[in-house]
């Protein structure tokens, strides 16, 4: 099912390499806002210094993908070190697709990272990699955010999506 994720847990620091070998994940396709950074921030979810670290240690391949503009996405990318492609567009799987070559894996062994089911949930279980689904750090102020953030609880709740397990 597309609304689906493959595993779903409450921030991107409770991923583990446990987990990821689990799923036989060997990338990570990172989205930013809410994800790595609330909702246009700068500052980094706590933790996300050493659990980038860690990733980069055993190997995870990393890549920022965000519907945000360049000027929005490059600078974040900077600070974390990672390469980034902004305006990804998603659901549509292009984004997903460039994400992918540039990591060097097939799609089976990737995942993206994100908050939303409407783009980032939707769009990996579209082009064939695997889906991780956070609790937002902070939720939006906008109508078109809190309508989707309410048709997503509906959906969690409707399919009984529950926290995975992390060793």
């Amino acid at each position: 099912m597309f609304f689906r994720p493959t595993i779903k847990i409450p921030r991107v620091t409770d991923i583990t390499v446990e987990l990821l070998k689990r799923h036989n994940i060997t990338a990570l396709i990172l989205d930013v806002d809410n994800t790595l950074s609330t909702h246009h921030g700068e500052v980094l979810t706590e933790g996300l210094e050493d659990w980038l670290s860690y990733m980069h240690k055993q190997g995870i391949k990393l890549t920022v993908l965000s519907n945000s503009k360049e000027r929005r996405v490059a600078p974040f990318a900077k600070k974390i070190g990672l390469d980034f492609i902004s305006l990804g567009l998603k659901p549509l799987p292009f984004g997903y697709i460039r994400a992918v070559k540039k990591l060097g894996v097939k799609r089976k062994n990737a995942a993206i990272v994100g908050d939303q089911i409407f783009t980032d949930i939707i769009g990996g279980n579209t082009v064939g990699v695997k889906t991780v689904l956070l609790t937002p750090i902070k939720l939006e102020d906008g109508w078109s955010f809190k309508l989707r953030r309410k048709l997503e609880k509906f959906l969690i709740k409707h399919l009984k999506i529950k926290d995975t397990e992390v060793l």
